[in-house]
């Protein structure tokens, strides 16, 4: 593993690390982690990939400018960690958050895409409901409730099946997600809030699009995501059993499996030609 920084303008601080030679993957946290979510499937990821996993700005040892921050300047920050590559494209894997970077990086950026991963996430903006949700949990975190809203929220993503056997890991990703200071949460929700549907983007894709969908998930559910997975032309849709939302974590070997088949499969000379 190498970690690397970038210094710009709006990210003081950039930061991402490098694993593996190949074709390259990016692999896109979500809220309100790191880079470090993905740690039980880089090792095995890395052995035919070189796989790319930044701090989202705001996360882990990542730092921006000023107190907003949109989906689409977090679309930019992967650009720049590219550009700093000289990757000429990727595959761009994201989880929950992560994948709404990746929508909007195939919007701004699809010449430098080989391939789109949605993990537990989708296209479509929040409903009125849910923006009016992270609005009440923005407000709380302005009051000092961050810990309280982390402890509740980093255990109800895994599926019943699979809390006992992961209390370690829930245990250290609440303690990790701790350490995302307000200022970035409140960042996260707003940037969730104000994110336009980007459905007509799977439309006019031109690279395949990967669905991975937790049986057990109550934020991404089966059933919001099966309307999408026909959106794209090319489609590989998996779904986990006695999993949540955190598939990475739930059932590594088999998210691995996925991704290595999708990736393979973007990569091939018969579908590049």
């Amino acid at each position: 593993m190498e970690r690397k920084n970038i210094c710009t303008a709006k990210f003081p601080k950039l930061s991402y690390t490098m694993h593996g030679k190949g074709d390259s993957i990016v692999l896109l946290h979500g809220f309100p982690l790191d880079g470090s979510l993905w740690d039980k499937v880089i090792a095995p990821l890395a052995k035919d990939y070189m796989l790319i996993v930044p701090d989202i700005p705001g996360s882990g040892d990542s730092t921006f400018v000023g107190e907003e921050l949109s989906i689409e300047e977090m679309a930019e920050a992967v650009k720049l960690i590219l550009d700093e590559e000289q990757i000429q494209y990727a595959v761009i894997a994201g989880h929950s958050m992560g994948g709404y970077i990746a929508l909007a990086f195939a919007e701004l950026y699809p010449g430098k895409l080989k391939g789109l991963g949605l993990i537990h996430s989708f296209a479509k903006a929040d409903t009125e409901e849910k923006k009016e949700q992270r609005r009440k949990s923005i407000e709380l975190f302005k009051k000092g409730g961050k810990e309280a809203f982390i402890r509740q929220m980093i255990p109800a993503l895994f599926s019943p099946a699979s809390k006992d056997r992961c209390l370690e890991d829930v245990k250290a990703l609440t303690e990790r997600a701790l350490l995302t200071d307000n200022k970035s949460l409140i960042a996260f929700y707003n940037a969730m809030i104000n994110r336009p549907d980007r459905s007509a983007t799977l439309k006019s894709s031109e690279v395949p699009v990967l669905w991975v969908i937790g049986a057990d998930d109550t934020i991404a559910s089966p059933e919001n995501l099966m309307q999408q997975t026909s959106l794209a032309n090319v489609n590989f849709v998996y779904t986990c059993n006695g999993v949540g939302h955190m598939s990475m974590i739930e059932s590594p070997v088999e998210l691995v499996s996925y991704m290595s088949s999708f990736a393979t499969y973007c990569y091939s000379t018969a579908h590049s030609q």
